[in-house]
């Protein structure tokens, strides 16, 4: 799970979700050059306190995931065009350490459904009553797309899926 911290790092409001569009761009390249694949979905959120800020939880692959972070902070260097702020990006693994998903999968379900919960917190009532959701929150004043998936789990991807069966 990663929070990118847009405001911080100097990106305003309205330039946030080209933000996160550029940001999802480079990790999944850097994926790809080394044969792997990807897949994520973010949401956007805005507050007094926060500021304009993006959730997301991505696959990474295991051989990829240890050079993340630097990679990371990079990427927000080539998008901000400002030099890496101390708590403008917290990325950590599902569960808190690499490989739970081997070791444990339970607790990494767990975990990951915790994660995904937290993600979604800003769902409305009618989507909270028909996936059982008990955490809401406003997610504040975000202009332009408020959530997004890759293309690869994205709705057209999974009726193709489905219709496959």
């Amino acid at each position: 799970m990663i929070t990118i911290h847009w405001e911080r790092a100097g990106i305003a409001l309205p330039q946030m979700p080209r933000a996160t569009g550029r940001f999802t761009d480079l990790m999944a390249k850097a994926i790809a050059r080394r044969g792997g694949a990807t897949a994520w979905l973010y949401t956007h959120e805005n507050g007094e306190a926060k500021g304009g800020h993006c959730h997301l939880l991505a696959h990474v692959p295991a051989d990829r995931a240890k050079a993340m972070p630097a990679m990371q902070k990079r990427w927000l260097r080539s998008i901000s065009g400002r030099p890496y702020r101390a708590r403008v990006i917290l990325s950590r693994p599902i569960g808190g350490r690499l490989g739970l998903e081997k070791t444990n999968p339970d607790l990494h379900a767990a975990n990951l459904a915790e994660a995904l919960a937290y993600l979604i917190k800003g769902a409305n009532e009618a989507a909270a009553q028909q996936f059982g959701l008990k955490r809401l929150e406003a997610g504040g004043l975000v202009i332009g797309k408020r959530c997004g998936t890759s293309q690869n789990i994205a709705a057209k991807a999974r009726l193709g899926a489905a219709v496959m069966k």
